[in-house]
């Protein structure tokens, strides 16, 4: 990439200014470094997701090309692109109008904050520009030592998996196992048989047959399960492949490498809506508060609109994220929450409530501070809510090839909405046992919640989850219709069976 320009001293004035703006209302933020492009730079830096610098790969050049052959043909604009490091690094574009510039700065100060304050943010590597740069250099020196198209095929296959990941696993604090834990129990006297220790005339009161029996039934239960390999499901497969898989050092780095990146994002894409939602929120409380001039109003109001427009068959995270912010910011300032504002059945009552309590800027927040997605529609999307907004679910009609208009009942609006958001609408896999029938093989299980997978995908999966594994590999899963099936593939041809028929 070309080297970028400064800001002019006129953009570094309104920097200046947002800035002032946005600590004033309350945002918390590192420092924020824009860096101005044009429009061919910015192409090349949001192919890389932000980053000035990846590993060589082709679908990097791909997405470049969909970007560049967009912005030509007037299809997309990017306004502002902003990364999740310490400092915080963001981009404008060089041709966007200052009234632009204005509001992406006010807008990526908004992501500043969110990034800093947010807990699912809170154990992101903030200094990701150098990793990023470090795992671009380790894979070309793979790539010059093993060749390009071997280095690079075996980042296809992993690519291909690195949604298989737990988006929690950051967050969770495991304790190493303690193997005496059960001998260490003063009153057990046999951890095997579950006899409690008593004296010879007391035994028979303190370990009856049938409580011995069942002491008997759960330790042999223990002792099969300890056999397990693993003894839980992993839910994080990259990461067993890493620990497990008979890989080459360098593969294992690549896999590492590629679970690395895919855990970083993983937090951006759990608070899409908020995220979006907060940036929007706090950029047009600025720019109709303090930045704008009545002469940018129009092209302001224009470009605005154009960031919250929400087209068929899509969700706009802009729109609803800014959309229920505001409404819990309104609803905690009138006190419309809580036992009281519940019990009320009357909706003109409900509409006319205010308590005057003024806590709706503290509350938004808190929600800031707390909440992914998940969490922040389940708990604040309420059925007022879905209605002002107009809200329904839709499917696609492929009789009459075209959306339609599902469902406008609440239940039914919330519930496709958090399925969509669970796990980011991608299936969830275990890993079940890693040596299955004796015979080192890796099984694997989908926790199926009532959507089948798409066959063509599990199987390419199966496939290069058996080029890493080096052993068959088989996928366990409900097909609606047919009944529980195990999908198999040993590396060279793949197989199926039926495991228990679906009940009529």
């Amino acid at each position: 990439m070309n080297q970028s320009v400064a800001l002019p001293a006129h953009l570094q004035d309104i920097q200046q200014k947002v800035e002032g703006y946005a600590r004033d209302l309350g945002l918390d933020f590192p420092e924020v470094r824009f860096i101005m492009l044009d429009f061919s730079q910015i192409n090349q830096v949001a192919a890389y997701d932000g980053f000035p610098r990846r590993y060589p790969h082709w679908r990097f050049g791909m997405e470049y090309e969909r970007l560049r052959k967009s912005y030509a043909w007037g299809l997309h604009r990017i306004y502002e692109m902003v990364i999740n490091t310490d400092p915080c690094y963001a981009y404008l574009l060089a041709s966007n109008l200052d009234v632009d510039q204005k509001l992406v700065m006010a807008h990526v100060y908004g992501h500043a904050d969110f990034f800093k304050n947010n807990l699912w943010f809170a154990h992101t590597n903030r200094q990701m520009l150098d990793e990023m740069a470090n795992h671009a250099t380790r894979i070309s020196r793979y790539m010059d030592k093993y060749g390009y198209e071997e280095v690079e095929a075996f980042i296809d296959r992993c690519l291909s998996l690195e949604n298989l990941i737990d988006i929690h696993q950051p967050s969770i604090r495991r304790l190493a196992a303690r193997p005496q834990e059960r001998q260490e129990d003063a009153h057990v006297a046999d951890a095997n048989s579950g006899r409690l220790r008593a004296s010879g005339y007391m035994d028979s009161f303190i370990n009856p047959p049938e409580y011995l029996a069942e002491m008997r039934q759960r330790a042999a239960a223990e002792r099969q399960r300890e056999k397990q390999f693993p003894v839980e499901p992993q839910k994080d497969v990259l990461l067993f492949l890493l620990e497990y898989a008979p890989l080459e050092p360098w593969q294992q780095d690549i896999v590492a490498i590629v679970r690395e990146e895919a855990l970083y994002f993983a937090p951006q894409r759990q608070t899409k809506i908020m995220n979006e939602g907060w940036a929007s929120f706090w950029h047009s409380t600025i720019m109709t508060r303090h930045a704008l001039s009545p002469d940018e109003l129009i092209d302001y109001a224009d470009h605005h609109s154009g960031t919250l427009a929400t087209s068929p068959g899509r969700l706009n995270p802009y729109k609803l994220g800014i959309e229920l912010l505001r409404d819990v910011e309104d609803r905690w300032n009138r006190g419309a929450f809580g036992p009281e504002y519940e019990a009320c059945t009357s909706q003109a009552e409900r509409a006319r409530w205010d308590r005057k309590l003024g806590l709706g800027r503290e509350k938004i927040f808190e929600v800031r501070r707390i909440y992914n997605d998940i969490g922040f529609i389940d708990e604040f999307l309420t059925r007022d809510f879905a209605e002002a907004q107009q809200l329904f679910s839709y499917r696609y009609n492929r009789r009459a090839r075209r959306y339609e208009v599902e469902s406008r009942d609440f239940d039914d609006i919330k519930r496709q909405l958090l399925t969509s958001l669970t796990n980011f609408g991608e299936p969830a896999i275990l890993v079940q046992d890693a040596n299955f029938q004796n015979r080192g093989e890796l099984y694997l299980r989908h926790v199926w919640e009532e959507v089948d997978l798409r066959l063509d995908y599990a199987q390419d999966t199966l496939e290069n989850v058996q080029a890493l594994w080096q052993r068959p590999v088989h996928l366990e899963t409900h097909i609606t219709d047919r009944g529980l099936m195990q999908f198999s593939y040993d590396g060279k041809e793949h197989s199926q069976k039926l495991l228990v028929p679906q009940k009529v």
